[in-house]
């Protein structure tokens, strides 16, 4: 049996994006971008406990090399959920991107 993962298409490239630019910056260019990025990471798993009924609790922050994965479980998670056209992820990845840039 072959699981499809529910992460669409538009949203999946646009990670793949924000992980290899994030990879590819200097630690005090991460730094400074961390704030940007663990607000998004909270929000989107905020709105998740929202939508399954649980209360949302904080994310932690277990500094700036972790943070590319804690946005692919939520960018998951996010779609997982049926929320990722709600919350229109693809666009809020690429102007995380583009901040990066």
């Amino acid at each position: 049996m072959t699981h499809r993962s529910p992460v669409t298409d538009d949203v999946a490239v646009e990670l793949r994006r924000v992980v290899q630019r994030w990879h590819q910056l200097p630690l005090d260019r991460a730094l400074s971008h961390a704030p940007a990025v663990r607000e998004l990471v909270q929000q989107l798993a905020d709105a998740t406990a929202t939508a399954q009924g649980r209360e949302p609790a904080a994310v932690p922050d277990l500094g700036p090399a972790v943070l590319p994965d804690q946005l692919t479980v939520m960018a998951y998670d996010v779609c997982a959920a049926g929320l990722a056209a709600d919350l229109d992820l693809a666009t809020r990845l690429a102007g995380v991107r583009r901040l990066l840039a």
